[in-house]
């Protein structure tokens, strides 16, 4: 199993502040934005990870991350030179990904939930695609499940106007070995872009579409616009304040995952700024020798 997360696109609804900068490298409170998507795939179990981004900002990307060895991991990188879609992501990825099937998730997205990591393990399947879901008060603004009364998948509606259900497509995605080819098999919509969902559709075709419902003890935070952004880095904020625990720590995942070692931790600290971030990083390899 691998992982792709696009971190692409121009970021224009969140102009000026992206005219010169990837938003994924924007601030989420405490940690960039890239640091939330990537400790998703993290907490999954998921070591070998593609991170898709614009020309511009590559080398910003591989300077903040570099090749992943800090984290116990293994990080990749392509360039899309131009936001031709969610689905040429697929495509793009088509030499990393080989014969695996991989978990796709979009660089502005954060989910965060009590037992998040190992829930997604679960819904891995060993073939087909999964998608993941969240009730919404606007689902006007998403790709929409319309469901039957056995809740199955009856159609997949794109932003539709009086949608018939408030289940909205998060930017999560399982998809096996196959996903490549019915990528490049989609056709431009009318926006000029490989839509993810056309993708989606064609595994619905063969009756290999399954979905799962994200529950209330779990966030879903779409991060593209001014307002949202404002209300995740509030919402990180509160939360940890309040637990003393901080989400999307990725030193902390690779070390509760048993990829890093005390020894490379504590190694890690020391060529670190004294701040808060590596003082909690510090505290949790404390926690774990007591």
């Amino acid at each position: 199993m691998k992982g792709i997360i696009l971190a692409g696109g121009t970021g224009s609804r969140l102009w000026p502040a992206t005219k010169s900068v990837s938003k994924q490298l924007l601030p989420v409170y405490d940690k960039p934005m890239i640091y939330y998507p990537l400790a998703t795939l993290m907490l999954a179990g998921i070591r070998e990870i593609l991170i898709i981004t614009s020309s511009h900002d590559s080398e910003s990307f591989k300077a903040l991350l570099g090749n992943g060895e800090n984290l116990g991991i293994k990080l990749s990188y392509v360039v899309q030179f131009k936001p031709n879609g969610l689905a040429e992501a697929l495509i793009l990825g088509s030499d990393f990904l080989g014969d695996d099937s991989c978990v796709m998730i979009l660089g502005d997205n954060i989910f965060f939930g009590s037992g998040l990591g190992g829930s997604l393990k679960n819904t891995f399947l060993d073939k087909g695609c999964h998608i993941f879901c969240y009730e919404v008060p606007n689902p006007s603004d998403y790709g929409v499940l319309e469901l039957n009364t056995n809740s199955e998948i009856v159609s997949i509606e794109e932003k539709p106007k009086s949608p018939k259900t408030n289940l909205a497509i998060t930017g999560l995605y399982f998809f096996d070995q196959r996903g490549q080819e019915f990528a490049k098999a989609v056709e431009k919509s009318d926006r000029g872009e490989l839509e993810i969902i056309s993708v989606i559709e064609q595994y619905k075709e063969i009756n290999e579409l399954t979905f799962t419902k994200l529950t209330r003890g779990t966030a879903w935070l779409d991060t593209g616009n001014p307002g949202s952004l404002h209300d995740a880095s509030t919402f990180v904020r509160v939360m940890e304040e309040r637990t003393g625990l901080k989400i999307a720590c990725l030193e902390e995942i690779a070390f509760n995952n048993e990829w890093l070692s005390k020894n490379q931790i504590q190694e890690l600290i020391s060529n670190q700024p004294k701040n808060d971030y590596w003082n909690y990083v510090s505290k949790v390899i404390q926690r774990s020798q007591d």
